[in-house]
């Protein structure tokens, strides 16, 4: 397979798709490489280690696309790049489509073969091309909160951990899944007081056991939720529902009532966020400001650690990547199930079921050509 490694345009995007140890195992494996021009070069890897594994450098991104049967990114697609996608061309990356009603339409008109990172599910639920990111975005969670506390970036101007005879920043994290639990290590190893709020009770009793009393775990309902909130310094919205818009889960008069100078971050906002005031926000211009409280909404923070992002997440991207390009993805998909629920648009139709619901479009299951 003819396969196409563009350079990412979202702002202050610096992974990438592929890195020279995957070109050099597809190449292997009888596959053409096409990576565009300084691709790699945010994740510190040059044009001469991809050529070296075998890839062929190509100037434009136009050319990648025109060139290449399958394309592999981290971001979603942007509208500079939806002209360029190609029919039965497949496309595989991050694409949060139930927040992207536009981009979900182009892929259906193109008739594009989409495939999501997100959407792989094993068998036990868990979404293992997710995980890496949502654990460097977890742990970002609370390095960037702990940051925006400091009174010279415009918070409280409290230290997470305390010190001896002063009490310790309050942190509520709102999901005990990979994010809630990756924030809570740092905030735990920052010496912050922790609450973790989930509404599975067999996750809460995990969380008690990895922590040992280290955090306190409240079951998720809005009185809860309201309680926390409304104590917290630093608030970390980590709700996920596979594939679907995360639930609104805390309000404008939650977070208002937190108080001039508080934080909040909310890892969900690429899902459309579980935080009502939280909005999308990029590297460049990352926060905003309600009622005193500040926001920090980043959709693709795993893009400014750039490095540790695009080797954790290849490394759990390339074995679905190989099968893909080895076998097509109506093989592919057939073999793997898995594999089949990251299948979001084929032959012009969306056919995973929850990107459909919440976007109000039409619901067509998966049928091969």
């Amino acid at each position: 397979m003819i396969i196409g490694v563009p350079k990412e345009i979202k702002i202050s995007e610096n992974r990438v798709g592929l890195t020279e140890a995957g070109v050099q195992q597809l190449v292997a494996e009888g596959h053409t490489l096409y990576v565009e021009k300084d691709a790699g070069v945010g994740s510190l890897i040059s044009n001469e280690q991809y050529e070296a594994a075998g890839a062929k450098i190509l100037d434009t991104k136009k050319e990648v696309y025109e060139k290449s049967q399958m394309i592999i990114k981290v971001k979603e697609p942007l509208p500079d790049e939806y002209d360029l996608m190609q029919e039965n061309q497949i496309m595989y990356t991050y694409l949060h489509l139930a927040a992207e009603p536009k981009l979900t339409k182009v892929l259906c008109e193109r008739k594009v073969k989409a495939v999501a990172y997100e959407t792989i599910q094993m068998p036990d639920g868990s979404l293992p091309l997710l995980t890496p990111m949502s654990e460097v975005a977890g742990r970002m969670a609370t390095q960037i909160g702990a940051y925006y506390l400091q009174k010279d970036h415009g918070g409280k101007g409290i230290l997470l951990g305390g010190v001896t005879g002063v009490a310790r920043g309050k942190v509520a994290i709102i999901g005990g899944g990979v994010v809630g639990v990756n924030a809570a290590k740092m905030a735990v190893g920052l010496g912050a007081d922790v609450t973790i709020l989930d509404v599975n009770r067999n996750r809460l009793e995990y969380l008690d056991h990895i922590f040992q009393g280290r955090i306190h775990t409240l079951y998720s309902n809005m009185q809860n939720i309201e309680q926390t909130v409304e104590q917290s310094d630093l608030l970390v919205g980590a709700v996920l529902i596979t594939g679907a818009k995360a639930p609104t889960l805390v309000t404008k008069d939650m977070v208002t009532r937190m108080g001039q100078g508080s934080v909040v971050v909310d890892v969900a906002v690429d899902q459309g966020g579980c935080i009502e005031t939280c909005k999308p926000t990029s590297h460049q211009n990352p926060t905003f400001e309600i009622d005193g409280v500040i926001h920090y909404c980043v959709p693709n923070m795993p893009g400014v650690v750039a490095r540790t992002s695009t080797y954790a997440l290849t490394s759990a991207t390339f074995k679905y990547g190989s099968i893909i390009a080895q076998m097509g993805v109506e093989d592919a998909v057939a073999k793997d199930p898995c594999l089949m629920k990251g299948l979001n648009v084929y032959n012009g139709a969306v056919c995973y079921e929850p990107v459909a619901r919440d976007l109000g479009m039409e619901y067509k299951p998966y049928k091969p050509n």
